[in-house]
């Protein structure tokens, strides 16, 4: 006797295959990072490794904030998909690549003042600023293809060509590998050449991915999606939808920064504890948002189609799948704290009292969890708006005035609580709007889904 799931849940097949491939290519932009300083770490001169280590907190920034790009282009390519509409498809792709070009260049032509700006606010020795300047520039001339490759992602993952995606991370993080051993070991370019290593490597990700569209678009749609390129009521909804979620991730990257602000405030001890167990938390976060791609998806697809009893499927798997993530992530780490910490550091005061506020990850990574779900489902459907607004009242009403408290009474406790709560406010903001998209009258009629 076999269990047959409802025909509402045969979807899950299609949603597994892609949320594995949304989680390796999530974690990209930081393996670069990581592989670099793997690699700088080994050289006799330290300064080379803390000066990557310092200008990595720039990009580290940066490209989150720009990892809108891929979320938007994502939302407008599923839902495309969903209509059938290869001109559609192929303009969601072409008019987020001009904005992530556009952006680029911008970067590009402003790496001085960023720079400046950048090195002026962190902090480090003479010789420190030196090594981190050198791999800044190296690394800057790769911004147009990281940006790129934030639409390209999306835009495959809104087509579901996951193998295309697989394919570029693939590439661009073995590229990096092999140019960082050539650069920094053969050649002894050290940080300059970690950064040169990261930029080439992201513009044969970008040629990866160039191919791909070769291989998959429809050629006799091209020339009429070219000729509404420049439709500039269409690339302003396209742009607001950006901006929306661009907020977003301006608002939550702030309330990190922010806390760990407060962290230096209460002494290193603290900092170094609060950083370390920020660093589970966001790789949790890191393949947690992998899944929220998928129910981006999913549901800007199933909403083209008229599909809305799929809607709370979707997102019941989801959020049961990014649960499980999280507690594993926050099980290993209060269960085996020895372990987990003693890999990261051997400071005996770090670890001494980190236990107390481990704790703090298993309520902050399971409500996470189910927040970013829920962005993501509402990415899907498109309501930047919804979005924009649930994230600045989360700011506002559930994380600043505990974040204040945590500063002006110095306890730990209650600024581990403000992320809590601000993680709460948003999943009870997006909550509530739920039920309104359960209940839209323009959807169109609903079709009959095939099986995955």
């Amino acid at each position: 006797m076999s269990l047959a799931l409802p025909n509402q849940y045969n979807f899950l097949s299609r949603f597994y295959r892609l949320s594995s491939v949304s989680v390796l290519s999530n974690m990209m932009v930081p393996l670069a990072g990581l592989v670099d300083t793997a690699f700088l770490g080994h050289l006799a001169d330290i300064r080379h490794l803390a000066g990557v280590i310092l200008a990595s907190i720039l990009f580290d920034y940066l490209y989150r904030v720009l990892k809108f790009l891929r979320s938007s282009t994502n939302a407008i390519t599923a839902q495309a998909v969903g209509n059938d509409d290869p001109k559609a498809i192929l303009l969601a792709g072409l008019r987020s690549s001009l904005i992530a070009l556009a952006i680029g260049l911008a970067i590009l032509l402003l790496q001085y003042p960023l720079q400046k700006v950048g090195f002026a606010i962190l902090t480090g020795s003479q010789e420190v600023e030196a090594s981190g300047v050198d791999y800044f520039y190296g690394r800057i001339w790769g911004a147009p293809a990281v940006l790129l490759n934030f639409v390209l992602i999306g835009w495959f993952l809104g087509r579901e060509k996951n193998g295309i995606v697989l394919l570029m991370s693939i590439i661009g993080n073995g590229s990096n590998v092999l140019l960082d051993y050539l650069m920094i070991y053969k050649w002894g370019w050290a940080s300059a050449g970690a950064g040169i290593a990261t930029a080439a490597s992201q513009y044969l990700c970008l040629l990866v991915g160039l191919m791909g569209i070769c291989f998959t678009i429809q050629w006799n749609a091209l020339l009429a999606a070219l000729q509404e390129l420049f439709d500039w009521v269409a690339l302003k909804e396209t742009v607001a939808l950006k901006g929306n979620i661009l907020i977003r991730f301006l608002v939550l990257i702030s309330t990190y920064a922010i806390f760990t602000n407060l962290s230096s405030a209460m002494g290193t001890t603290t900092l170094a504890q609060n950083g370390l167990l920020l660093q589970i938390a966001l790789l949790s976060q890191f393949t947690i948002q992998g899944v929220g791609m998928t129910t981006q998806t999913l549901t800007g697809n199933f909403k083209s189609k008229g599909a809305i009893e799929q809607f709370v499927p979707v997102l019941i798997v989801s959020i049961v799948t990014a649960l499980l993530i999280a507690l594993g992530f926050s099980g290993v780490t209060i269960l085996l704290p020895d372990r987990v910490f003693g890999l990261l550091t051997n400071h005996a005061e770090v670890n001494e009292h980190i236990m107390s506020y481990a704790l703090w990850l298993l309520p902050l990574l399971e409500i996470t969890a189910v927040a970013f779900m829920l962005e993501g489902y509402f990415i899907g459907l498109k309501e930047g708006k919804t979005l924009r607004n649930a994230v600045l009242i989360a700011f506002g009403l559930g994380f600043m005035p505990l974040a204040i408290a945590a500063w002006y009474l110095q306890i730990n406790h209650i600024l581990w609580l403000s992320l809590v709560a601000y993680m709460l406010a948003l999943t009870v903001a997006l909550g509530f709007q739920l039920p309104k998209t359960l209940e839209q009258p323009n959807l169109p009629e609903q079709k009959t889904l095939p099986s995955s």
